[in-house]
């Protein structure tokens, strides 16, 4: 009697048609003045794609100087430094005098290695078609090929009023909260203790808004990516932020804005051991008796927990700095190695499921 064929959790697990946000890595780090934007570089090459560097054409250009800075971008997009496809820019917001000029410049020049395009301050679903459709007509005229990636900053009330329609755009990949512009659009009804550390996490309206944007994004198949903390040097508080945005907000991602934060978040965004070492024995179990309930250590495990099991070990890979994988060997490669059987083989019928098709959009 042959053996059945390993069947791989993304065939066995998810429906065809559900929705399954990117997988995109856990820290996305800014930086915008020259000196910075290389260093950054640098150390993606030698930490690995764990965090995508965002190159700042907003905050990082000079006034005036929007084209000059962009160009630079580009160049760097392109550079041998740009080692995993994992750079992307954030340009000027959409209603900004040269925000067509800079998204024509960028997507011209390397629109093909843009791993996506932030879109700030928008100002509700209007704002972010406005932009997503110059993109798209630069990338039209300019003959690239693809749909670049787009991602958006709620940092309006107009944005917030509308979260749900942003995330389920089309076009978008994922939503991050803007604290400091959403802080002050209150006019100072909002105090300056919540921008900080801890107040971020207490203010009402500010819990209120990083919570409506981790449920739409969950609920459209989108990521949701953490605001700052502007604590620099104080490492023990930046690691309890990232663990409550992870563990308790529902984000799957974070903003850095300085090398020494990159770390730090993705040792809290990354599962422990101990979760890594329970996901992978319950998943190995339940694929040899094709994804059946199980029996593991006096606890009953159906498709349910063994989606969340799956969960656990994607954010381990995601997480996975050079040199210091979280996966074991056997894990790695009978889930994560291309070429492995338990990864390739789908349901009879069927393939492995993807995101659904959204050809058309139409707010909510």
């Amino acid at each position: 009697m042959s053996t059945p064929a390993l069947v791989h959790p993304r065939a066995a697990l998810f429906d065809p048609d559900e929705l399954q946000a990117p997988q995109l890595p856990v820290c996305d780090h800014y930086s915008g003045v020259e000196e910075r934007m290389r260093k950054s570089l640098a150390l993606q090459a030698e930490l690995g794609p764990v965090f995508d560097v965002t190159l700042d054409g907003e905050d990082g250009a000079p006034v005036g100087g929007e084209l000059e800075h962009a160009a630079l971008i580009a160049e760097l997009v392109n550079g041998e430094a740009n080692r995993f496809g994992r750079v992307g820019a954030r340009v000027q917001p959409a209603g900004h005098r040269r925000f067509e000029d800079v998204v024509d410049l960028l997507v011209a020049r390397a629109g093909p290695r843009l791993a996506y395009l932030m879109i700030p301050k928008p100002r509700g679903v209007a704002d972010f078609q406005r932009a997503a459709t110059a993109v798209d007509e630069a990338s039209s005229r300019h003959a690239i090929g693809r749909k670049i990636p787009l991602h958006a900053l709620v940092e309006t009330h107009g944005a917030l009023r509308e979260v749900d329609a942003l995330a389920a755009h089309p076009r978008l990949e994922s939503l991050s909260f803007g604290l400091m512009d959403f802080v002050s659009a209150h006019r100072g009804a909002i105090p300056q203790s919540a921008m900080g550390v801890t107040g971020q996490f207490e203010h009402p309206l500010v819990v209120r808004a990083k919570l409506e944007i981790a449920a739409a994004c969950h609920g459209r198949g989108k990521v949701a990516s953490h605001c700052v903390v502007t604590e620099l040097k104080d490492a023990a508080a930046l690691r309890h932020a990232a663990e409550r945005a992870s563990r308790e907000f529902g984000y799957t991602r974070m903003w850095s804005i300085h090398p020494a934060q990159i770390r730090p978040i993705v040792e809290a965004f990354a599962p422990s051991a101990a979760e890594v070492d329970q996901a992978g024995e319950i998943l190995v179990a339940a694929q040899g008796a094709g994804w059946a309930p199980i029996r593991h250590r006096d606890r009953l495990h159906d498709r349910a927990s063994y989606r969340y099991f799956w969960q656990v070990l994607e954010r381990a890979e995601r997480s996975s700095v050079a040199g210091g994988e979280r996966l074991a060997a056997e894990i790695r490669q009978r889930f994560f190695a291309p070429a492995s059987p338990a990864r390739e083989a789908a349901p009879a019928g069927g393939e492995a499921p993807g995101p659904a098709p959204q050809d058309g959009f139409a707010p909510p």
